[in-house]
């Protein structure tokens, strides 16, 4: 446990918390801390309580045990008071449809004792030209913007973001992306949930690795590669899918994952295993079956299937 007193006081410190519903346990004892002006990432499957622990965080839900501190502020004692200072991105956020953006964004910052000017907020999530523009007539990436802008309107020191790219095509989640990084050179601290790997990746300084409510691996995405993957990945699809053990019997093999059409082989000798899946396919007369072959660094989807057996999305 960190103690009170030292100088570097965590944004967030959390220690055993637990959170339970009938038989399910949500939430099993699980620690970790956040540093100020970090971009602090919770990645996991849907079910992994990734959204109960923010919850807790934010004062929305009781915990069942634990210690949790957010801000230096107790949640079980100053949850009105932390609440001042945090912003909020609700998963599934109520948007008010029939009120324009500025019109939400000033009824919003009158909640607060202290908020930014629509103006700010509008530049912060970049939505200047949809100032006048009802809710209801919001592209969903705008709508999900709009739901971040709500969350710093009170230009909050630590800000919540659970699932806030979900359902954007790539063009709006990556303006989203761009969104969140700029908090960060702003100073502020922000706190991620998220299912999708190359956001994890591309936005998080550290990442806690979450499944049935345990936090399983936690460090930067780097250190989280480097230290489950020495070797490099084989990646292709193949219709007329051959048994894994074929894959695996292949020279230069490690390792062999097989998700339908898909196939990811490790190796730390790429040429010698990319020239017996050539030969295998044209010995099995599959090669026009052979689709999309390339050859990748290890990432995050590797870790999670490495640790868990399966692919995230399951």
């Amino acid at each position: 446990m960190i103690s009170r007193g030292e100088v570097d006081t965590p944004v967030i410190e959390v220690n055993n918390l637990v959170k339970t519903y009938g038989p399910v346990t949500a939430v099993n004892d699980i620690s970790f801390s956040i540093r100020k002006s970090e971009i602090f990432g919770m990645l996991g499957p849907n079910g992994a309580g990734k959204t109960t622990t923010v919850e807790i965080l934010e004062g929305l839900r009781p915990a069942d045990s634990g210690r949790i501190f957010v801000l230096n502020m107790d949640v079980a004692k100053a949850s009105n008071k932390i609440k001042q200072k945090i912003g909020i991105q609700l998963q599934a956020p109520s948007l008010l449809p029939l009120l324009k953006v500025d019109e939400i964004l000033d009824t919003f910052a009158g909640l607060y004792q202290h908020s930014l000017s629509v103006d700010q907020v509008l530049s912060i999530v970049s939505l200047e030209e949809s100032r006048h523009v009802f809710v209801k007539n919001l592209s969903g990436g705008q709508q999900q913007r709009l739901s971040v802008a709500m969350a710093v309107v009170n230009d909050p020191d630590l800000i919540f973001l659970d699932e806030p790219t979900t359902g954007l095509d790539p063009q709006a989640r990556r303006g989203l992306w761009h969104a969140i990084e700029n908090m960060k050179t702003q100073g502020k601290t922000v706190f991620i949930t998220t299912h999708y790997m190359e956001e994890a990746e591309r936005l998080c300084d550290r990442v806690a690795v979450i499944d049935h409510g345990k936090i399983i691996a936690m460090g930067t995405p780097d250190e989280l590669i480097e230290r489950n993957f020495e070797e490099k990945a084989i990646e292709f699809e193949l219709e007329n899918q051959l048994p894994e053990e074929i894959w695996m019997e292949l020279p230069g093999a490690i390792r062999v994952a097989v998700d339908g059409d898909n196939v990811v082989l490790y190796s730390n000798n790429i040429p010698i295993p990319m020239s017996a899946v050539l030969r295998l396919a044209e010995e099995k007369n599959l090669t026009r079956q052979l689709r999309d072959l390339h050859v990748r660094e290890a990432t995050l989807e590797d870790v999670f299937l490495r640790i868990t057996g399966r692919k995230i999305r399951e």
